[in-house]
């Protein structure tokens, strides 16, 4: 009998060499319900235990940074400390000595004074398969019931290992509605890889909730400090290289695709990084290495058509500058800067000290781990990017777990009155199916759709002067949006939040919607796309882009800009 899924999935280049593994089907399908929204807005990060100390494990030292956002929207560096020790022979690893490491750890939590107990890690790149393929396009719910199909994985990837061996992520990157197809996004390690750095981090005292590829960690703190410091290059002609003396390679994400590509370097060249003064020796290095680089950023910007126009670098050696001198001569068309990972972050003066180095770059990773987010509430869940990879193998258990704290803590301080009151009893019914069924919370839902009709009603002729007014002020912001329907731009207004302001709309002709404005709040913002996904006319709502406004009237630059990309809807 022929495979019924022969030919169902082709990869998709990835830029890596890896083996196969098999995805875990996130649920992203699912409209965020009233009563979450208004759990984030009233308990805020804290009272959901939503706060990360990015953990980075070398064989030489910890590093560890905790970020926080004060009332003036500003990045702080909370917490930062970097702890030395001896005891790993030399070229161990951290997890051929995972007794040593976790006590090192123990004791550097109590130095710092780490605040909290929510841990994220990152693993090598060389420790992670990283996979990009190409697949019909699904609905989440036959997504889910495809990856459960043994077939499927002996077409997707000739997979020969167990799948019981590895952690596995996945996630759609990229859905194409016109050639009716999508990118999926694997991210697997070994099991036995991953429970030994958990084991580590409950050894030091920590609880690990991320486990992310030191690559996209890496990606994460670039596009962060862009969006800080109110760079405007376009992040997918930006790439990150990593120069140092355990991993090289160069990652350029373009439409969500992670393409990496691994730069060699000899046991001799490997030598030269650690000690020689020779400049023969370090130029020959470099042009060895910069050859490797140039190629890679040729084959892309070859087979995309785009030019790569920013090297990103990161690198653990201490006189990197005395090597980027000389890559800077060989790649004359492109910027070659050494990324500073704290640009923009406000340093409190009792840490200044702490981070005084020629090369922060040093600390690209734990500081792109502390931007991370637990997201119980699913902050990410309208990104379609790498932000959100987690490879720990109970992670959808504990955010269950989490969720339901903070529906219980909710519950109990009873914050918001009658309303609470009513989704208290509510929650009462289906705490037991929340903690044991995985898809029971979606019964909110139908609750909150049910509330927001009676509210409507009871609204009347408030909400229709309402609507109109937006629908008039939409109009005049219109771009290039003729052939759109009034019924389309009619729900478009329909769907702004009370605290969501317009600036630009515009229309590609086709089926694309661009919408640009300002919204008070990250909330704001995804009710706004929750809005978009439930009209007739309208879907795939998603954000494209977030930024903090450096023009307009003090009330527009304490906003949040966003723009959200939408699809109509066939007629």
């Amino acid at each position: 009998m022929k495979n019924p899924f022969a030919n169902l999935f082709k990869k998709k280049d990835s830029g890596t060499e890896n083996a196969p593994v098999t995805p875990e089907v996130p649920n992203n399908s699912k409209k965020e319900n009233f009563l979450t929204k208004l759990l984030k807005k009233r308990l805020g990060k804290s009272a959901v235990g939503e706060e990360i100390v990015g953990v980075d494990l070398t064989p030489t030292e910890i590093r560890l940074a905790q970020i926080s956002v004060n009332k003036a929207n500003q990045w702080i560096l909370e917490k930062f400390y970097v702890h030395k020790y001896e005891g790993i022979p030399e070229n161990g690893t951290v997890l051929e000595h995972p007794d040593k490491v976790g006590d090192e750890l123990k004791l550097a939590i109590q130095k710092s004074k780490i605040s909290t107990s929510n841990a994220a890690i990152a693993i090598p790149v060389t420790s992670a398969i990283i996979r990009v393929v190409t697949s019909p396009l699904m609905t989440d719910e036959e997504l889910l019931n495809a990856v459960k199909t043994d077939s499927l994985w002996e077409n997707l990837v000739q997979l020969t290992d167990n799948l019981d061996d590895y952690s596995i992520f996945h996630q759609v990157i990229n859905r194409d509605a016109t050639a009716n197809t999508m990118d999926i996004l694997f991210v697997a390690s070994k099991l036995a890889d991953i429970n030994s750095y958990t084991d580590i981090i409950k050894k030091g005292g920590l609880n690990a909730v991320i486990i992310d590829v030191k690559c996209f960690a890496l990606k994460s703190a670039v596009d962060q400090i862009n969006q800080i410091s109110g760079s405007i290059e376009e992040s997918n002609l930006t790439a990150v290289l990593e120069f140092g003396l355990d991993e090289n390679y160069v990652m350029i994400l373009y439409e969500n695709n992670p393409i990496i590509t691994d730069i060699f370097i000899r046991g001799q060249d490997r030598n030269t990084l650690i000690a020689s003064d020779n400049q023969e020796e370090m130029d020959a290095l470099v042009r060895r290495y910069i050859t490797q680089v140039k190629q890679a950023v040729q084959d892309f910007e070859t087979k995309y058509e785009k030019r790569i126009r920013n090297l990103k670098v990161t690198s653990n050696l201490p006189n990197v500058e005395t090597y980027l001198a000389s890559f800077r001569k060989n790649l004359v068309n492109t910027g070659f800067n050494l990324f500073d990972p704290l640009d923009g972050i406000k340093i409190p003066a009792q840490l200044e000290e702490s981070v005084k180095f020629e090369n922060r770059s040093y600390f690209s990773t734990v500081l792109g781990l502390a931007f991370r987010k637990l997201d119980v509430f699913g902050y990410y869940k309208f990104v379609t990017a790498v932000k959100n990879i987690n490879l720990l193998p109970n992670r959808d258990s504990m955010i269950k777990q989490k969720r339901a704290k903070a529906f219980s803590d909710f519950a109990f301080k009873g914050i918001v009155g009658v309303v609470a009151a009513v989704y208290i009893v509510l929650f009462g019914l289906s705490f037991w199916q929340i903690s044991t069924l995985n898809n029971k919370i979606s019964d909110y839902a139908q609750v909150v759709q049910n509330h927001e009709m009676k509210t409507n009603e009871v609204a009347g002729l408030s909400k229709e002067l309402g609507k109109l007014k937006k629908q008039m002020e939409l109009s005049k912001s219109i771009t290039s949006n003729k052939k759109i329907s009034f019924r389309v731009l009619a729900q478009i207004a329909s769907a702004v939040p009370k605290r969501v302001k317009f600036l630009k709309l515009d229309y590609n002709g086709t089926n694309q919607i661009i919408i640009e404005g300002l919204a008070a709040s990250d909330q704001d913002i995804l009710k706004l796309i929750s809005n978009l996904n439930n009209k007739k006319l309208i879907s795939q709502a998603s954000l494209a882009s977030m930024n903090l406004p450096t023009s307009g009237n003090n009330n527009d630059r304490k906003m949040k800009g966003f723009i959200i990309a939408c699809k109509l809807k066939a007629a």
